[in-house]
């Protein structure tokens, strides 16, 4: 990580937030973030704060079921924007080797510059293969109209599973009208990915990927009938109703609620 600008002091209480906001500024400088994905993330951010800054048990229960469904799969994929390539590439790339799953680039501010150097950068950290680049996004989602339409015929547009660690609620749905399995990881329970998706984790993603990963690791050698189980057991509207709850309780203890 380049920290030409500014050395993040480690007594600092907010080392960790700093350290994500330096490697969104280098993803940026490198040409995988916009502007406008550095709003979001400020978005994203607030309700980091709401949840405590930590994984929750409702994430937790929600992971597990990602990690049933990815595992159970037959044809998964996981779906990459550029705040995603800038935090968290790593461990996406060790999460499509463990499943196993191919990645996808997929990106509402679109250009062929950007996808490739979203694509450069996995593959430097150890993807083998990285779909929906140029002219390869060329099936179109159904009823969509952002440049999120496009999609690669090897990979989202056929796959039964998708994982989109951080998305947009018209994706969601129209991917969900398809028929697909839709794991998403959104920091905000009341968006409309997270009311959409099939699984929701309310988590920030370079907590949630590390814990899937731990997650598909764990279980990977389970049987079939025992993953299936935890799929029938899971209850998306249940688990953003605790994530709630949660917040309240945050909310409802004042200051003190809050590290």
């Amino acid at each position: 990580m380049n920290l030409k600008r500014f050395t993040i002091p480690e007594d600092h209480p907010r080392v960790e937030s700093l350290r994500i906001r330096e490697l969104l500024v280098e993803g940026f400088r490198r040409g995988l973030v916009v502007e406008e994905g550095l709003i979001a993330h400020g978005r994203g951010e607030a309700f980091d704060y709401l949840i405590g800054e930590r994984t929750t048990a409702p994430a937790r229960e929600a992971i597990r079921a990602a990690a049933a469904y990815l595992l159970t799969a037959k044809r998964p994929v996981i779906s990459v924007n550029g705040n995603v390539a800038a935090l968290s590439a790593r461990d996406v790339v060790r999460l499509s080797k463990l499943i196993p799953a191919p990645i996808e680039v997929n990106l509402f501010y679109r250009s062929r510059e950007r996808e490739e150097a979203i694509a450069s950068h996995l593959r430097a950290l150890g993807a083998e293969e990285v779909l929906g680049v140029g002219e390869a996004a060329s099936a179109v989602i159904p009823e969509l109209g952002s440049e999120r339409r496009r999609v690669d015929p090897r990979g989202i547009f056929t796959a039964d599973v998708v994982l989109v660690p951080l998305e947009d609620g018209d994706r969601t749905e129209a991917l969900v009208r398809m028929g697909k399995v839709v794991i998403a990881v959104d920091l905000n329970p009341l968006s409309r990915t997270a009311r959409c998706a099939t699984v929701t984790i309310v988590d920030n993603v370079v907590r949630a990927l590390p814990a899937l990963l731990d997650q598909c690791a764990e279980l990977r050698g389970s049987d079939r009938e025992g993953l299936l189980e935890i799929i029938r057991g899971y209850d998306n509207r249940r688990v953003l109703r605790r994530s709630l709850e949660l917040i309240w309780e945050n909310l409802s203890r004042g200051p003190d609620g809050f590290g």
